[in-house]
């Protein structure tokens, strides 16, 4: 028995050498594992329970270590004592341990991280901060929430809810610091922002709070960030309830600090709760799964053996239990490819003389490399979902539950999922197995109740209280004062657009204080470009007045709503159309008159010639079939033609021509009837291309923007353009004309044009609109005011107050009426009916040449030698009658004299023969 063993095992040592010295390869029984926690905290609490819980787990399975107990060493540290904890935490490595967990505080992990780069242990952090990378640190490894993803996740709710700037505030250290620069960056991707930021220290003391809050409550936002810790985050909140913070109009968001709190105590005081209602707040999310149930169910009895058995299990400790299993789950696969646990001296740690720290007892891991190796490589379901990291050292699907806080407990009202970056009321997981969606259109949570105890969306801003006069240009106009301009004997704005602004601010919820600067002297227009420049500047906080809406504007301010539609027009000089003698030629160019005249001759020649030959009214001597022809093609405009057509080819023309004519005379009359009833107005431009393709000058309205749009846009040269200040000044230029120093014409908006129209009757507008654009109020990017002014001018037009304002200013007279639109006075043309014609001409060609082939053909069974003259000879003689006809001549032979077929009229031909019998007629059948 023995002598067989032997030679299995000389067998297998010479077949599979490297798998045998790895199984044989002698695992440890005891591997030590270390923790740097704060006892006295929440997340320290729960983080030993759960440490010890996987140690009891992982011992108990035979299938992980193989026989090798894992241990933990745990050293309590002082996270708000940053230069105490440090300390703690570097006398702690001095023992000799293969991996970190912990610790929980960032302050403290950025230094961690820099000796376990030195030692090459693989630090295991549920740290949030955002700036810890395996990058810089490599042997760091996240093992919990990153604050980049969960900063990503607030401005995602502060987006949904159309809120655009936040009031930040955090705790004075690197976690609280770095994660609202992380929130900074993510509100920017939102074009939202933080409009004011402040920090505090973890010791602050009440009266610190106090002022902290109070200048928080002076603020514009009131949508505000809370980043902290569970200890002064509490103590925050308990004063925000007393200064009448929680109220109608505030938001309140706090990081997953406090859902960890929440979460893990299994008594918080009412008065605690009760400062909460309302606040939003975020968790990581944990799906669920029947380890993490089986998690929950013996977290009691774990929690008293660890003297934690006030607290439970919150995202935290589940995070810190995957971590102790990932670390055993590596060693197991470490130990498996015959890796041993051995450590070395660093000779370049060592104390100064003196020195206390005992640097040279710390130990460099020979094997972190490798085994930090199979930490990147985990990949199990562990009780927190999927444990597998990314290139970048985080957990896969980083995810957030979003939790409203109500009554004694918390909420979900929706997740967000960095798979998708969106808010949804479906769990992550459910949208892992299709393609991610990142339509904002699906985005969707349940109803929040609000601080107040309100379902409606808190505004997120107000005026504060001591707010400053906004400083509102307004320019300050020479022409067309009615849209806006300086009321010299009080000194203050009037107009159009002042009445629009006062009574859109009317309706708004809260008071605005705000002052009118003018801008321009009055004696020229301003230029409005300069004007909304200076609110880029911050120069002005707005710009209201009769400011165009373009395209360049919208790159840096923000519009409100349109209060007028506007758009670039043309105006030109008119000439009245007096109705003459001559006005029934009118109605058609000459080219018109010239094609219909010769399609009448076409036609008449056409149908002759289908005719003529079967036909004995379009025969007799050539004076005679001349004056057929003419007769039968003018009579067709009347319907009065008396011939008959017997071809079948001639009918097809005919009825094709008769259509032709049929519209030609309704349009005929059509026209006629507006040019003998309707003044007529006439210019030589009709819109836009006939500007472009001239040389002569064109007049603009000073401080327009159309003088850059037909430039740029329209790249008509700047040396044609001229700068025109008054309503006067446009009638004068346009009745000189270009050739006596005047313009050709005038590119000025709608609203002005209406207003120059009431006044001056022999000026119209030329074409139409060749923009669409509107006037609004400007102010700078992402202001709320913007926002709540475009409802409010909604609200103006949707009950008629906004045409009130309009009627009340800019009521316009009979000529505005008259000329507001330009009568086109084109007469018709050939090109409207050059479809008609071409029907008509195609129609004649056929027939003709149909015609044509089977006279040819006649021809050639009648007489085979080839001869053109005889061959119009031929086509131009009378068919033989048929034999019915020649009986029908004979009976009529018989009872008549004989009468010449040329001198039967038509109506004769038309006679049915008769047959006189016994003295009574009887009509015989043809």
């Amino acid at each position: 028995m023995e002598i067989s063993f032997l030679m299995l095992l000389v067998l297998s040592l010479l077949l599979f050498p490297n798998g045998i010295c790895k199984g044989l390869a002698a695992r440890p029984p005891v591997v030590n594992i270390g923790s740097i926690l704060q006892f006295n905290s929440t997340t320290g609490g729960v983080a030993a329970v759960a440490i010890h819980a996987a140690l009891e787990d992982i011992n108990s399975d035979p299938t992980v270590l193989n026989g090798t107990t894992l241990k933990v060493q745990i050293k309590d540290t002082n996270c708000f004592d940053g230069f105490l904890g440090m300390v703690q935490a570097l006398q702690f490595m001095e023992t000799d341990v293969v991996a970190l967990i912990g610790p929980q505080c960032s302050t403290i992990s950025h230094i961690i991280s820099y000796v376990a780069n030195e030692l090459r242990v693989p630090l295991m952090s549920f740290a949030s901060d955002a700036t810890l990378s395996s990058i810089q640190f490599p042997f760091f490894v996240r093992t919990g929430p990153n604050d980049l993803y969960q900063m990503a996740a607030v401005a995602e709710v502060v987006d949904y809810n159309h809120w655009k700037i936040v009031t930040a505030i955090y705790i004075d250290n690197v976690y609280g610091r770095n994660g609202i620069a992380a929130l900074d960056d993510a509100l920017a991707l939102k074009r939202c922002k933080i409009s004011y930021k402040v920090g505090f220290p973890s010791n602050a003391k009440r009266s610190e709070l106090i002022n902290l809050l109070v200048s928080v409550s002076y603020m514009e936002s009131r949508v505000i960030i809370l980043h902290t810790g569970a200890e002064p985050g509490l103590k925050l909140f308990s004063m925000v309830k007393q200064l009448n913070m929680m109220g109608n109009g505030y938001v309140w968001i706090a990081t997953d600090w406090l859902s960890a709190y929440l979460d893990a105590n299994s008594s918080v005081p009412a008065e605690t709760i009760s400062g909460l209602q309302g606040v939003l707040t975020l968790r990581p999310h944990i799906p669920n799964s029947k380890m993490k149930s089986n998690l929950v169910s013996k977290w009691n009895k774990q929690s008293k053996k660890s003297n934690y058995s006030d607290l439970r299990v919150n995202t935290y400790g589940f995070y810190v239990y995957d971590s102790v299993w990932a670390v055993a789950r590596a060693l197991d696969a470490f130990f498996d490819d015959g890796g041993r646990i051995s450590f070395s001296n660093d000779s370049m740690l060592h104390d100064e003389t003196g020195g206390t720290l005992h640097l040279e007892a710390m130990s460099i891991s020979d094997m972190g490399n490798k085994l930090l190796e199979k930490i990147r490589k985990v990949n199990f379901t562990g009780v927190s979902g999927q444990v597998q990291f990314d290139a970048g050292g985080n957990l896969i699907h980083p995810a957030y539950d979003i939790i409203n806080i109500i009554g004694n407990g918390m909420r979900t009202i929706g997740f967000w999922s960095n798979y998708s970056g969106l808010l949804s009321t479906v769990s992550p997981e459910a949208l892992y197995s299709k393609p991610p969606n990142i339509s904002l259109a699906d985005q969707h949570l349940y109803d929040v109740i609000w601080p107040g105890e309100t379902a409606q969306r808190p505004r997120g801003w107000v005026f504060p209280s001591n707010a400053k006069q906004l400083k509102i240009g307004v320019p300050n106009r020479f022409s067309f004062k009615e849209f806006v301009t300086k009321d010299n004997s009080t000194g203050s704005m009037k107009g159009y657009c002042i009445d629009v602004f006062t009574q859109a601010l009317a309706l708004l919820p809260y008071p605005v204080s705000y002052k009118f600067v003018p801008f321009g002297n009055g004696t020229e227009n301003p230029n409005y470009d300069k004007l909304v420049q200076m609110i880029e500047s911050n120069e002005f906080d707005a710009a209201i007045g009769d400011i165009a809406i373009t395209m360049r504007r919208t790159v840096t301010l923000d519009f409100t709503q349109p209060f007028i539609e506007t758009g670039l027009v043309i105006l030109a000089p008119v000439k009245q159309h007096i109705t003459s003698s001559w006005a029934f030629l009118q109605p058609f160019t000459l080219q018109m008159w010239c094609v219909t005249g010769s399609y009448f001759l076409i036609v008449g020649v056409v149908v002759w010639v289908l005719e003529h030959r079967i036909n004995d009214d379009f025969r007799g001597s050539v004076r005679q079939q001349i004056i057929t022809i003419f007769w039968f093609s003018f009579s067709t405009l009347f319907f009065a033609h008396r011939e008959n057509t017997m071809s079948s080819s001639g009918r097809g023309v005919l009825i094709i021509w008769l259509f032709v004519v049929l519209i030609i005379v309704s349009s005929y009359t059509a026209s006629l009837t507006s040019i003998l009833t309707v003044q007529q107005l006439d210019t030589s431009i009709k819109g836009i291309d006939d500007l472009k393709s001239s040389n002569d000058p064109i007049g603009f309205q000073v401080g327009s923007f159309a003088q850059d749009y037909m430039v740029k846009e329209l790249n008509i040269s700047r040396s044609r353009l001229r700068a025109l200040s008054s309503p006067q000044e446009y009638a004068e230029a346009l009745k000189l004309g270009p050739k006596e120093g005047g313009v050709m014409a005038i590119v000025d908006e709608r609203p002005y044009v209406e207003l120059f129209l009431s006044t001056y009757c022999k000026i119209a507008v030329a074409g139409t609109d060749f923009t669409s654009r509107g006037w609004g109020f400007a102010f700078p990017r992402d202001s709320p005011l913007q926002v709540d002014l475009s409802t409010a001018i909604l609200s103006l037009s949707e009950n008629g107050e906004l045409q009130r304002i309009h009627d009340k200013w800019l009521k316009t007279g009979e000529c505005a009426t008259d000329n507001s639109e330009f009568v086109d006075s084109d007469q018709l043309r050939l090109e409207s009916f050059l479809g008609l014609f071409l029907i008509c001409g195609v129609a004649c060609i056929l027939a003709l040449l149909i015609y044509f082939g089977i006279m040819l053909r006649k021809y050639l069974r009648h007489d085979q030698r080839k001869s053109l003259r005889r061959f119009i000879s031929f086509v131009h003689g009378k068919d033989p009658p048929k034999n019915n006809e020649r009986r029908s001549m004979s009976l009529l032979g018989s009872s008549t004299p004989a009468t010449p077929m040329s001198s039967l009229t038509t109506l004769e031909i038309e006679r049915p023969a008769r047959e006189v019998r016994n003295g009574s007629v009887i009509e015989m059948e043809s």
